[in-house]
């Protein structure tokens, strides 16, 4: 026990800074923690809550006055032709006949071919860059890249209009008939305008989206899953496989899915070279249209009311379709990434 007469006594001088922060003590004897604010913040604070607030609300209201105003443009059609407009696949001006199957065929088409050919190779380079790639080289490969994305879309028509489709008209096309003709899905006349041209620009665009995203997804799998396959005695490979994209396959597939997106709205670039022909035809090298496609060439044609209202009914179920593919792409990335500690990417 100590002796008092060595106890030290209390010295006169400034309160320590946690006891002057810690503002009066209040009713119970306590200190109070909360920070006094001025009364002139009040009014800021309510006026910038409403603001950011009224930026969320018009973003909401302006998605359902496009999704209204679609609607309402497109009723006409819709109280001529009801769901048959949906698998009739007659398209006739001028007796005002309308069928949105070719359209719909020719997106699913060429959107597919895209996938096809662009997920691989997304994928492929999203693997490199993250898990094999010189630490020289990530930054300059995913520059240029992601490069791919901001090229304007009507360059890519002009080169596949004067690049692509004469080598496919006259090597790629023949090689196919003759080696794949036996499918079906290679037949005809070359014609170079076609859902394969089509199909083979929309891959050069969505590729850059799904490797970023994939690339995004492989960098927040955990290290742990990747140095745990390595003990094991896995090959590098067999740890990629294991441990990587086994763990961000669902983020993957929402990479994929936004590219979809990205594919079922392109106009321009397929528009010039897939020849604009509303048919159905099994061939890759028959001339095709897609629901962006036909609104980019015959909106400004159209000169009947029901011409009219048939045309924004396809607006309509391609703005549908587009919004419920970049929400089920959203959902898959988030599932992925929702468990992880933040800033396990770095």
């Amino acid at each position: 026990m100590a002796d008092p007469a060595f106890s030290q006594p209390s010295m006169p001088g400034p309160q320590p800074v946690e006891a002057a922060r810690s503002g009066p003590p209040n009713a119970a004897g306590s200190p109070s923690s909360a920070v006094q604010i001025k009364p002139g913040f009040d009014a800021a604070d309510g006026i910038f809550k409403f603001a950011v607030t009224a930026c969320a609300v018009g973003i909401l209201g302006l998605l359902v006055l496009i999704v209204y105003e679609l609607a309402l443009g497109s009723s006409l059609s819709w109280h001529a032709f009801g769901f048959k407009f949906f698998w009739a696949s007659e398209w006739d001006p001028v007796n005002e006949q309308f069928g949105a199957v070719p359209f719909i065929y020719g997106t699913l088409v060429s959107s597919f071919l895209a996938l096809l050919i662009a997920v691989p190779l997304a994928i492929g380079v999203a693997v490199f860059v993250v898990e094999m790639c010189p630490r020289r080289l990530k930054a300059p490969l995913a520059f240029f890249t992601e490069l791919l994305a901001a090229i304007p879309s009507v360059i890519y028509g002009l080169w596949a209009l004067f690049v692509l489709v004469p080598i496919l008209r006259s090597l790629v096309e023949p090689f196919l008939a003759k080696t794949l003709g036996w499918t079906g899905f290679f037949e005809g006349p070359a014609y170079g305008l076609s859902m394969l041209a089509a199909g083979i620009v929309l891959a050069i665009m969505i590729m850059p989206i799904i490797s970023s995203i994939t690339r995004e997804v492989l960098r927040v799998v955990p290290q742990h899953q990747r140095e745990a396959a390595l003990a094991l005695g896995a090959t590098r490979w067999e740890m990629i496989r294991v441990g990587v994209l086994r763990n961000a396959r669902a983020g993957i597939a929402g990479a994929v899915i936004l590219g979809l997106g990205r594919a079922l709205g392109e106009t321009i670039a397929v528009t010039m070279v897939i020849g604009n022909r509303p048919e159905v035809a099994k061939s890759l090298f028959a001339p095709g249209y897609t629901m962006a496609s036909v609104l980019a060439n015959e909106f400004s044609e159209a000169t009947g009311d029901t011409y009219l209202s048939a045309l924004i009914e396809i607006g309509l179920a391609l703005f549908l379709v587009t919004i419920v593919v970049n929400a089920m792409a959203r959902l898959l990335v988030w599932s992925v990434t929702r468990g992880l500690p933040r800033g396990a990417h770095a």
